[in-house]
Order: structure tokens, then sequence, then C-alpha cells
């Protein structure tokens, strides 16, 4: 396994895990258990972060991987890969709103923002696994490229 399948499949990975533990954290605040509920969602931003950082590095310094399947579903990709892109940047916003709102100790606005942001971080998640699942897994090949021309084709 090289590196430009390695860095994918680990920052993938974090991502999965913070949705993980955003669901854990969401379990366990329903059950009343405050504490339990701000561990779980703070190691779920840290697994975010890490996410965050290992795709960063990559894209600076390794370029982003384009499209290698069927040059006639590429749009398809490209729409959905764009969607993705903004539901995860809107998540990455709402989330460290939440976050902040919860150690602000401001629960009335932390509860009513931390469905919403959730379930857009569960989307942004899911959505994440799908564009990784389609670039290294179903239609591998791409070329790595800066991340402009990877995502837009330009």
């Amino acid at each position: 396994m090289d590196m430009y399948f390695l860095l994918p499949t680990i920052s993938t990975s974090f991502i999965v895990i913070s949705a993980v533990l955003v669901g854990i954290g969401w379990a366990l605040i329903i059950r009343g258990k405050r504490e339990a509920h701000q561990t779980a969602m703070v190691a779920g931003a840290i697994a975010a972060l890490i996410f965050f950082v290992i795709y960063m590095s990559r894209t600076v310094f390794v370029g982003n991987t384009a499209w290698g399947g069927d040059p006639d579903l590429e749009i398809f990709y490209r729409i959905f890969l764009i969607f993705h892109i903004i539901l995860a940047t809107v998540a990455a916003v709402f989330g460290i709103s939440t976050l902040v709102l919860g150690f602000k100790k401001k629960f009335g606005t932390h509860r009513r923002w931390g469905k919403f942001t959730s379930m857009i971080w569960f989307g942004s998640a899911l959505t994440g696994v799908v564009v990784y699942v389609l670039l290294y897994l179903l239609y591998p090949g791409g070329h790595t490229r800066p991340v402009w021309e990877a995502i837009l084709g330009v």
C-alpha cells in the first residue's frame, strides 16, 4: 500500500470515528450523562481535527486524487464532490460553534444547534466515505493533481 492510498484511508477512518463519537455523545446526553457526552464530543472533535490535519497535509504536499472512472460519470462525481465539500465546510463551522456554545454553558442554544449540527456532521461523514469509495475502491487510478484541478477539472 503506497502513501497515495494510505493517507486517504487513514484520514477517512478518522472522520468515520468522529461521526461514531458524535453519535455516542448524542446517545449519552439523551440519557442525561453530561460529562460522558462532553468527553465523547471532545473526542469526536479531536478525531475530526486529526482528519483535517492529515487531509490538508496531503492536499498541500501531494495534491488531490483526480477522478479515475468513466468519463461519462465524471460530471455526476464532480457535482457530488462539490456538494460534499460544501456540506463538510458547513459541518465544520457549525461543529466548532456548537462546541463553543457548550463550553460557554449556553445549553439551550447548544441543544438546538447540536441536533442540526449532528445531522450535518453525519451527512458530511457519509458523503466523505462515498467520495473515498469512488476514488480509491470503485474507480482507482486517477492521478494526483492540485486541489482546484482535482475538484473542478480545470
